[in-house]
């Protein structure tokens, strides 16, 4: 089953709903780090979600949905475009143990935050945030869009650290052309109903059919999805900038060049002592700050 996400409707009402299946996409992401199997189930999660509010948004541009707590796991990052290139990354507490395979996303993550930030090519950045006060991360997400864009919106996520999948329903506000004012209590029943087997096995079609086969289901060409890092040796540049002079002339001082690396792919990017001073001539005001 190729990585795609698979757009619906249902005709005469105003609910609309994704689906996206995972296998590629999350493997490559898994065999650049080495995470615990609880991690790896999350992060699979966090790759469906990003995948389903991206293409639920609409947007030219990144989307970022960055999870930090105060538990074992610091920190969950995914990142999506409308090129179907996803990656993620995740940070475990210093010092803190692997957890246990079977922990909750609760007791894992322990108090924090969901940020999801809508970086579009042109036009503002826009950022909202709610609070880790839910067990399960579809949970959390469906609280954020009931608290910044009052719209009902429910997921159904699963991962099992070889597949990941995700199915998203959202009701839209346009009421005028809906002639069936029970489609959206239905179809979140009848979604409850599926199996975290069915959404890492079954293909969004044949998904569909079990979950829907009476509705009338109107059912758009599926978007294939893939693995892909927007790093570049730009934009780790601005990156080093964010860090001041004072500190990157230290680093300079005493290692004679800076050598990072891009924390989702790994590919590794050297600025001599000429490229840093170069930079910092460049610089004519304060660098934006990195989030």
């Amino acid at each position: 089953m190729s990585d795609q996400i698979q757009r619906f409707l249902f005709d005469d009402t105003n609910v609309r709903g994704e689906l996206v299946a995972l296998e590629r996409a999350y493997a490559e992401v898994l065999d650049r780090h080495d995470y615990p199997p609880a991690v790896n189930h999350l992060l699979g999660e966090m790759l469906a979600a990003v995948a389903l509010l991206t293409d639920t948004v609409k947007l030219d541009g990144t989307l970022s949905l960055e999870v930090r707590g105060d538990g074992a796991l610091a920190l969950l990052m995914a990142e999506s475009n409308p090129g179907g290139e996803l990656r993620a990354i995740a940070r475990l507490a210093e010092g803190a143990e692997a957890p246990a395979d079977d922990i909750g996303f609760r007791e894992l993550l322990g108090q924090g935050q969901i940020m999801i930030t809508l970086d579009p090519r042109e036009g503002h950045r826009y950022q909202g945030i709610v609070a880790l006060e839910h067990d399960s991360l579809a949970g959390c997400l469906a609280a954020y869009f009931a608290q910044s864009e009052q719209l009902p919106t429910r997921l159904w996520l699963a991962a099992d650290g070889q597949h990941a999948g995700g199915l998203l329903l959202q009701r839209m506000p346009d009421e005028s052309r809906n002639q069936d004012h029970d489609a959206w209590e239905r179809s979140v029943h009848l979604a409850d109903t599926v199996k975290r087997e069915e959404l890492l096995s079954l293909a969004p079609r044949e998904l569909l059919h079990r979950l829907y086969h009476e509705e009338t289901v109107r059912v758009f060409e599926p978007k294939a999805l893939r693995f892909g890092c927007t790093c570049s040796r730009e934009r780790i540049a601005d990156a080093l900038l964010t860090l001041g002079e004072a500190e990157l002339r230290q680093v300079l001082e005493e290692q004679g060049g800076i050598e990072t690396q891009c924390h989702f792919c790994h590919s590794r990017y050297a600025f001599t002592a000429a490229e840093i001073e170069a930079l910092l001539a460049s610089s004519d005001e304060p660098p934006p700050v990195l989030h």
